[in-house]
Order: C-alpha cells, then structure tokens, then sequence
C-alpha cells in the first residue's frame, strides 16, 4: 500500500510538473507575439470619428456606422477581449468542447494575438495561438502547451486566412471599418456591400451582410484557407454576428459563429460571446 501510496503521489508530482511547465512555455510564447504585434503598431490618423467620412458610402454600410459610432468618438488603436464559448473539434461533425480566450487587437498596422484554452478532458486543455503579427499568419495548436499538433506560419495562405479574421472582427471595433483606416467599400445591393482592405503584399476583399436593424449580421469570404488533413484548402467561409450591446459608446456584437461553407453544408466550428471587452483610442 505504501508502494502504491507513493507511485501515485509520484505521478500526481510528474504531471503538476508537466503542467508548470507547459504554462511557463506557452506563457513566453505569448509574451514574444505580444512583443512583435506592438512593435508593428504604426500612428493612426485621425484622432476622432467625423460622421463626413460616411458620405459616399454604399447606405448600408452608412447606416451602420452611424449607429454604431457616436460622433467624435476617438480611433480604437488596440483592443483587449475576453471570450467564452465552445469549439467543435470534429472536421467534418459534432464534436463541441468548452474555450476561454484572450485576444490582443491592434488596428494600424492591422494585427491581434488569440490565446485561447480548448477543454478537450477534464484537466487537459489544448492551448491555441491564432495570430497575425507583422504580416505573417500564424495557427499553433499543442496539448498542455508543451506538446504541438501543427505551426502553421507564413506570409501567404494562413496569413490572408488571419487578416481575414481581423477584417471580420472589426465589427468590434468599428472604426477600423471608416475608410480613413485604408477600408475601400463597393455596393452590392440594400443589404450588403463589398469591403476591401490591404496590408503590406496582401489584398482581400469581404461580403459585409447588413440584417433588418441595420447592423452587420454576417460577414463572407469566397475564399479562405481551411486546414484539411495537414493541407490548407481554400473554402467559403462565414462569420455571423448578434446581440449588439453598447461598450464604451460603440454598438458591437457581443456575440458570434464562424462557419466552414462547405460542400456538405454549412459547418460551424466556433460559438462564442464577449465577457469583457476594453479599448485604447
């Protein structure tokens, strides 16, 4: 029995091991994107809102703006987010599992940190870096993090795939969308309108879907990269946006699903809400 006693206490210390370790590596990790993801930030001009900057813009996206941005508030320059919410693990199915994060956004130049937790089992989580950081796209997924899955980095596919993902978020931060922030709008129709957005060698262009109230209600890409068995396949890709709150003066989303547009069906794989959100202007 003592011999049992004192394998399992052995254990109990080797894994409590494992884990500080695991924190104190991916905890550095995030401490040098940080680091990477200030020094890129460049000024951003103007100071303020000035609702002339709506004129000439397709109606819906004026409509929006002009609710979801109280004349003279200042430029957001960076952004802190909280989330909460649940991940599917399954490519192809249902396989829901619990996520907290923390994101860092910075708007000039564009860029954000997401560092999240995925419970796959109870005390085992899936630590995750989704980044875009001076230009470069960057997916690294590792269990405890200290074991990793993939690193996907580079400059081209995963990094449109990430400046996407900023481009469909500035629904958060509203005034990255003004086209004193490099936004070029085209009309589509009543409901919806084309953004185009370009940062360093990367040009991409975004549906923006505007509901009945006015707001964003959904964001669509034609083409972004989709990891499919260690390979990244370009795929229809949806986020969709509700529940507008006001937060520090701006109407924004508190919550979101981000969708694969497959050839199957619509595959949702992220679900989540805001639980604390601050921003530097």
């Amino acid at each position: 029995m003592k011999w049992a006693a004192f394998a399992l206490l052995a254990v109990t210390a080797a894994a409590f091991a494992l884990w500080g370790i695991g924190q104190w590596r991916w905890s550095a990790k995030t401490k040098e994107l940080l680091g990477r993801l200030e020094s890129a930030r460049v000024p951003a001009a103007p100071e303020s809102f000035d609702p002339r900057e709506l004129d000439g813009l397709p109606p819906p996206v004026a409509r929006h703006l002009r609710q979801a941005l109280p004349e003279g508030a200042g430029i957001v320059r960076a952004v802190d987010v909280v989330h909460r919410g649940t991940f599917n693990m399954s490519p192809s199915g249902e396989q829901w599992r619990p996520f907290t994060s923390r994101q860092r956004v910075v708007t000039r130049r564009p860029g954000f940190v997401w560092d999240g937790r995925v419970s796959v089992l109870p005390g085992v989580a899936v630590h995750v870096h989704d980044a875009y950081v001076d230009g470069e796209g960057i997916l690294e997924p590792a269990i405890l993090g200290l074991f990793t899955l993939a690193n996907l980095r580079d400059r081209d596919e995963v990094a449109r795939g990430e400046l996407m993902r900023f481009f469909a978020e500035a629904a958060w931060y509203p005034t990255a969308l003004l086209p004193s922030q490099g936004v070029r709008w085209e009309p589509i129709d009543e409901r919806s309108a084309r953004a185009t957005l370009v940062d360093g060698r990367l040009t991409l262009s975004m549906t923006f879907r505007f509901g009945d109230d006015g707001l964003i209600a959904a964001i669509r890409a034609d083409r972004r990269g989709r990891t499919v068995d260690g390979k990244i396949v370009p795929t229809p890709w949806e986020g969709r946006f509700s529940n507008y709150q006001r937060r520090d003066g701006l109407l924004v989303p508190l919550d979101g699903e981000v969708a694969w547009l497959t050839p199957q069906g619509r595959l949702p794989y992220w679900r989540g809400k805001i639980v604390a959100i601050a921003y530097q202007r």
